[in-house]
């Protein structure tokens, strides 16, 4: 299965046409928004394997079971929106975060048909909940899990159910315009260090999945849109920055086809123990 970075069926022009110009190409995936987590802009354009576990389905599952639920760093609220959609049955009280003011504004209106109330917080920032207040906290792709805070607002017994993003994930694009990258970069997120993270925070790490998946960058405007949304993949990333880097990547694609890349996934599930182990 792929998504948005979603199948690729149609070409983006017609082939008795001449394609579209780099200039024209970059105008457009520079001028799109990039608020929030929907990735339907690029559709036709690039392809993203699926991990297998099914994430957004795998959640609602346990939406429908919980009582309180947190989904931290929801970014635009389309994973958490999707999931209350498939659910049996709505948590009598849902919360999201989210640090970035377009994303607050926009899972703000999306969350709000559902009954979710969005909280700004910063993404390093503690989480403004009382200890023990949720029995499942969620996240798909944090920037990082803060495992002291997770632990602490789950409930004894409760569940934190995340995908994460891993270790060297899209490196093919990081290290085309970075350059190679150290060895603790390029192991950042690795899911033994999380596990460790977890664990120190008394948390009981009951599933841990990965999966690399396969990418493909169908033309040059979506590697823009795809930097431009994804800030962490080159940090500042700009179009004049790195025009040379772009133009010679437009190139690349025009004469070889996509640019292939591969993205890391892992499925994170850990939970709070019921009872504190007896000391001696």
């Amino acid at each position: 299965m792929t998504d948005p970075l979603t199948d690729q069926t149609d070409r983006l022009t017609d082939p008795q046409k001449d394609p579209p110009t780099f200039e024209a190409l970059v105008a457009e995936a520079a001028s799109a928004p990039t608020e929030g987590w929907d990735f339907s802009w690029f559709a036709g354009r690039a392809t993203e394997a699926r991990p297998s576990w099914g994430y957004a389905v795998s959640l609602a599952e346990r939406l429908g079971r919980a009582g309180a639920v947190l989904d931290v760093q929801t970014g635009g609220g389309e994973v958490l929106d999707f999931a209350l959609g498939k659910s049996a049955e709505r948590p009598p009280l849902s919360v999201a975060t989210e640090g970035w003011p377009p994303n607050v504004a926009k899972a703000t209106a999306l969350l709000r048909p559902h009954g979710v109330a969005v909280v700004a917080v910063p993404e390093d920032a503690p989480l403004p909940f009382a200890d023990g207040t949720f029995d499942l906290v969620s996240s798909r792709h944090p920037v990082r899990p803060h495992w002291g805070e997770i632990a602490r607002v789950l409930r004894p017994g409760g569940t934190y159910f995340a995908q994460h993003v891993g270790p060297g994930s899209v490196f093919e694009l990081v290290e085309y315009f970075l350059g190679p990258q150290p060895e603790e970069v390029r192991g950042g997120r690795h899911p033994d260090r999380e596990r460790a993270g977890a664990e120190a925070a008394g948390l009981e790490v009951v599933d841990l999945r990965a999966e690399r998946l396969r990418m493909e960058f169908h033309d040059i405007g979506a590697v823009v849109h795809f930097l431009r949304k994804v800030v962490w993949t080159v940090p500042g990333f700009t179009v004049e920055a790195y025009e040379v880097r772009l133009r010679a990547l437009h190139e690349r694609i025009r004469d070889e086809g996509p640019v292939v890349a591969h993205s890391t996934r892992h499925l994170f599930e850990a939970r709070k123990p019921a009872t504190l182990p007896q000391t001696g």
